[in-house]
């Protein structure tokens, strides 16, 4: 099944209609700087996905702490993400097996719309699908642990409100709605898409202000221009009065307008950012989930995607947009926008409403003034860790007035590798070398940073039977009271040396919670960290463990580091493990 999302849209002022989106959050100019470094560094993380070809071992793709991930089921795969750029997550359930638990729960809960159910669909993340709903819902326990119900205490709700002041627009006599993206036809008359429950009127006159005054249009014309269904919750405006005139620009209510450059799909992970007409008229949050099944108690819309961020009543047909990428036209959401609440707005896909009814969103060029501020250098570069044929990198954040996008990292004067993080590892050294490395931020405009000051790292020997260094790149999520397993598997000849070396490299907030250990293709267990302690201290970025082999151990087959959680309350990610035989 395919699924769809609930918009908004806006009147700008003066009969020009301008598509709204948040760029800022109440805190102003300050905010509006970080979210801009939010969005640009995502815009690159997005080219790599745009690169990355789909693959049925492969199952989700989302963002998380700067980095590209996806979700794949073997290390081959593994391999191929991680040189596309992208960050790979073993996950135990394909994409297909996904959809078939999905097509599973989809017609369990089909008699149950309506009581209590809120939505439904696929996490790439946890890899698993997801239920929400106001109550236990024991019918789906015998799908196994491949389906997850999450209990809510909200009820989510397709918004239209009273009259308020802003941009709105009012179908007939009707509350108002909001402007989401203008468009036009393939003859150049001029339209704008938005909700489909703000349109399901056929031939009702659309309207620029209170009262049935000022009319700009007719929306779903013929009938055929509206849906709020289960295919999907969107409709057209047809603007056909003398006067107005449609506009890209982004009604941002007070800061500078964001002209739509044009229009992209949203994965987990995205910082989205949506504008209505009801106060606080802006808001931005972060894409919880997509596709999803929504019941809106009257209706069950497919397709719609779920984000954090608050939205009220008379804020339907509004814009959400990715940076200037229009992406989603507002749908509904628990109509709350209450200090501390963290919200749960909904919106449909806009590309889904254009294709509908062949439509061409109406776009425009950028600011010509241009961002000519070089971001900062980047600061305390260091070593966090070295193989016979690579070494690992970290460095202090850079700043920008707009957005640092990317780090170049240099091996002398050539450029080895480019990264969106902090991190990088430059593989490809030779064993028991002297390296120096310096790292220059950039931004979207082009503009380049200083150089970081130099730091230099000595790969490990290689051993006297060739490279003898093996490691394992993939990113495991660290849970509580779970254990990760990830394998190594050495070709190295004869015995391991004696002592070898183990560096593990990641992230956790509690080592004293971790048991870290070392299982050799013998099935001898080698403990490198037991759990144990009063106080919680981070795992280190890198940390390198001597391990003396007890009687002969042979260097060639599996090895598999085993990290065991057996505390509550702290995560992490085992990012990288090397081992030196």
């Amino acid at each position: 099944m395919t699924r769809r999302r609930k918009t908004v849209a806006v009147l700008g002022g003066a009969g020009v209609i301008a598509a709204l989106i948040a760029v800022g959050g109440p805190a102003g100019a300050s905010q509006q700087v970080a979210s801009q470094q939010v969005v640009q560094q995502q815009a690159v993380l997005h080219q790599v996905s745009d690169k990355l070809p789909p693959s049925p071992a492969q199952a989700g793709r989302w963002i998380a702490d700067g980095k590209l991930m996806v979700a794949v089921t073997n290390e081959a795969e593994a391999a191929k993400v991680r040189q596309a750029g992208a960050t790979p997550q073993l996950v135990a359930r394909s994409q297909a097996e996904l959809e078939a638990l999905l097509a599973k729960v989809d017609k369990i809960t089909r008699a149950d719309r309506g009581k209590g159910l809120q939505s439904w669909g696929i996490d790439p993340v946890s890899n698993k699908v997801v239920v929400r709903a106001r109550g236990a819902y024991g019918a789906l326990r015998g799908l196994g642990d491949g389906v997850q119900v999450v209990r809510v205490n909200t009820q989510v709700e397709q918004q239209s409100g009273e009259v308020n002041p802003g941009d709105p627009w009012w179908p007939g006599s009707e509350s108002n709605c909001s402007v989401g993206f203008p468009a036009t036809d393939a003859q150049g008359n001029k339209h704008f898409v938005t909700a489909g429950h703000c349109t399901n009127d056929a031939n009702q006159a659309a309207y620029g202000a209170s009262g049935q005054s000022n009319k700009l249009g007719t929306s779903n014309v013929g009938g055929t221009h509206s849906i709020n269904a289960r295919e999907g919750d969107m409709g057209v405006v047809d603007v056909t009065e003398s006067g107005w005139t449609i506009s890209p620009n982004v009604n941002t209510w007070g800061s500078p307008a964001v002209t739509v450059s044009g229009s992209a799909d949203a994965i987990v992970g995205d910082a989205v950012c949506h504008s209505g007409n009801t106060a606080p008229n802006w808001e931005c949050g972060t894409v919880t989930a997509v596709n999803q099944s929504i019941d809106y108690g009257n209706v069950v819309i497919d397709g719609l995607s779920t984000t954090n961020a608050c939205s009220e009543g008379g804020d339907s047909g509004g814009a959400w947009l990715r940076g200037d990428k229009a992406v989603g036209l507002h749908s509904g959401g628990n109509s709350s926008c209450v200090q501390g609440d963290s919200g749960n707005s909904i919106f449909q896909p806009v590309n889904e409403a254009l294709a509908k009814w062949n439509l061409t969103l109406l776009t425009g060029a950028p600011d010509p003034g241009g961002d000519s501020q070089a971001p900062t250098a980047p600061g305390n570069p260091r070593s966090t860790g070295t193989t016979a044929d690579s070494v690992s990198l970290a460095w202090d954040a850079s700043t920008d007035n707009v957005g640092v996008t990317g780090y170049d990292v240099y091996n002398g004067n050539t450029l080895a590798t480019t990264v969106t993080g902090t991190t990088a590892t430059v593989p490809g050294l030779s064993a028991d070398t002297s390296y120096s490395f310096t790292i220059q931020a950039k931004d979207a405009a082009g503009n380049k940073s200083p150089m970081s000051a130099a730091v230099t790292a000595r790969t490990q020997p290689g051993g006297p039977s060739g490279d003898r260094t093996f490691a394992n790149g993939t990113d495991y999520p660290i849970r509580d009271f779970t254990t990760v397993v990830s394998p190594i598997r050495s070709t190295a000849t004869g015995r391991a040396a004696s002592p070898f070396k183990v560096t593990v490299e990641g992230n956790h907030t509690c080592l004293e919670d971790l048991n870290i250990s070392l299982v050799s293709p013998s099935g001898r267990w080698y403990y490198l960290q037991r759990t144990g302690g009063a106080t919680c201290h981070p795992l280190p970025a890198s940390k390198t463990y001597s391990v003396t082999p007890v009687g002969t151990e042979n260097a060639a087959g599996t090895w598999n580091l085993r990290i065991g959680d057996n505390g509550p309350g702290d995560t992490g990610t085992l990012t990288n493990w090397s081992i030196t035989l």
